[in-house]
């Protein structure tokens, strides 16, 4: 089960994740570029080594510019569906999840799932997220899945550390009188 926290430094992607607004208007210049060389007679595998891109885009590119012409590999803007939630209300949700899940009602333990947050974000915002919608939204926002470091609740820190201190050092030490060990598989002995 994953928990999941923020980024220490928070990780924005351009319009909720993709290309930014530059890189994509810099690729359309290469699609651009390619279709110029079309119309010059050049082919795909010409293009493709001419740009430095893989011959599969530039027969996709020549198939959408023959159908098309030019403008068929205009950029059509960035992929995927637009957030559900807007800044404020992402602002909010940030703001609950940094409460942790006790101010949710999960007193049992302090890790955020997927499911909490898709519960809390229904009874905030009224919308339902699918769980990969949720992870989605997260990896958004700069939180990023954590795995829980799991602990025997009878742990005692105050034994390991006197161990660690007292017992380990002389563990560690090598027994009087012992020297180098054998690789042999008998030992010293039945020689």
């Amino acid at each position: 089960m994953a928990v999941f926290s923020s980024y220490n430094e928070r990780v924005r992607y351009p319009e909720g994740g993709g290309l930014s607004a530059e890189a994509r208007a810099k690729r359309e210049q290469v699609r651009f570029q390619a279709a110029d060389l079309f119309a010059q007679g050049a082919a795909p595998a010409q293009v493709a080594v001419r740009l430095r891109v893989t011959r599969k885009s530039a027969c996709e590119w020549y198939r959408a510019w023959a159908a098309g012409g030019k403008s068929a590999l205009a950029s059509k803007g960035s992929s995927g569906s637009k957030c559900r939630l807007s800044d404020r209300q992402i602002g909010v949700l940030e703001d609950e999840l940094a409460k942790g899940p006790a101010a949710h009602g999960w007193d049992e333990d302090q890790r955020w799932t997927l499911a909490r947050i898709a519960q809390v974000i229904k009874e905030l915002f009224g919308q339902d997220y699918s769980l990969r919608g949720v992870s989605y939204l997260l990896h958004r926002i700069g939180w990023s899945p954590q795995v829980p470091i799991h602990r025997a609740v009878e742990r005692d820190e105050e034994a390991i550390a006197t161990w660690v201190k007292q017992t380990w050092p002389r563990l560690k030490e090598r027994p009087p009188g012992g020297g180098r060990g054998s690789a042999s598989p008998m030992s010293p002995a039945s020689r």
